[in-house]
């Protein structure tokens, strides 16, 4: 099970901090990442880390503003992002991949619910 929170409103050039508590899986076999949506897109990975943590993923859109830090002793994720635009706008998901690839929505197995980020200008 994967629980996302901290979304909200925010105005441009601000930042938000999300978490993703993971239970039932251990990250010690899956890479757990963060997917966005937004109205009327497909499904982008826009950050991930290896079961490993040594491999990261952004995708370029985010690169140089967003991190994806990781607790293991809590089993807790976060994106944690700046300088947010309004093309960052989008449900975000965190989901957890039993994969050696972890850039695409198609890796991942386990999802959670999503929490909304909207980003006003």
């Amino acid at each position: 099970q994967l629980q996302a929170s901290g979304g909200g409103l925010v105005q441009t050039g601000g930042s938000l901090r999300l978490s993703c508590v993971v239970s039932g899986i251990s990250l010690d076999y899956y890479a757990i990442g963060w997917v966005r949506q937004a109205p009327g897109k497909e499904r982008e990975v826009v950050s991930s880390i290896s079961r490993s943590g040594y491999g990261i993923y952004y995708t370029d859109s985010v690169k140089g503003r967003f991190t994806i830090p990781r607790d293991t002793t809590k089993n807790t994720m976060y994106l944690h992002m700046n300088n947010l635009k309004t093309e960052d706008t989008a449900i975000y998901f965190c989901a957890a991949a039993y994969s050696r690839t972890y850039d695409r929505s198609a890796d991942y197995t386990y999802w959670g619910q999503g929490t909304l980020v909207t980003v006003s200008s």
